[in-house]
């Protein structure tokens, strides 16, 4: 989706967790807001669970259990691996594999403050309808304008940019029209 010349070196693996949980009988999906950190340009945005593939990893799967496992305490005998999307390409030049699973509910968070500031949900219900969130055109530096997803606030949280494209194409492919 980027142009060529875009990027200067080979996108960098990682990989994310979309963890389901079911509150109440309806489904969520759980959500991090990354701490305010001057050294990470994402710092104060809401994301998935995830990160970085490391050389020690075997696969996009155990990076993602892992990154989870460290930034909110998500043991990973705990999450019921689903299966996986494809991978997306990321204006920070990563190639990001979204892992899907479940875990129970309720759960107790062990949230590291250097990474993370929130662990919350959304239900699932509220991100499907097409009335809570629009595309917006944004403007990066050196580049054209981007078609950009951004949600309604819930919660006081603000979703938008990679981690909303993930959500429309997970909901696409919930509705079978991925």
């Amino acid at each position: 989706p980027f142009p060529r010349g875009f990027f200067q070196e080979a996108p960098r693996p990682a990989a994310i967790l979309i963890p389901f949980t079911c509150i109440e009988g309806a489904w969520h999906l759980l959500f991090i807001r990354r701490t305010q950190n001057e050294n990470d340009r994402h710092a104060g945005q809401v994301a998935f669970p995830g990160g970085r593939v490391d050389a020690t990893d075997p696969d996009v799967i155990t990076a993602a259990l892992r990154e989870a496992e460290e930034e909110v305490g998500l043991i990973r005998s705990d999450v019921r691996i689903l299966g996986q999307m494809h991978a997306f390409y990321s204006v920070t030049n990563y190639v990001v594999t979204p892992i899907v699973g479940v875990f129970p509910w309720p759960y107790t968070f062990t949230i590291d403050p250097q990474e993370v500031s929130r662990a919350f949900t959304m239900p699932l219900a509220w991100l499907a309808d097409p009335n809570n969130h629009q595309v917006m055109k944004r403007h990066f530096p050196q580049s054209r304008a981007w078609p950009i997803i951004y949600f309604d606030p819930y919660d006081g949280e603000a979703l938008w940019g990679f981690t909303a494209q993930v959500v429309v194409q997970l909901l696409g492919f919930l509705k079978g029209e991925a």
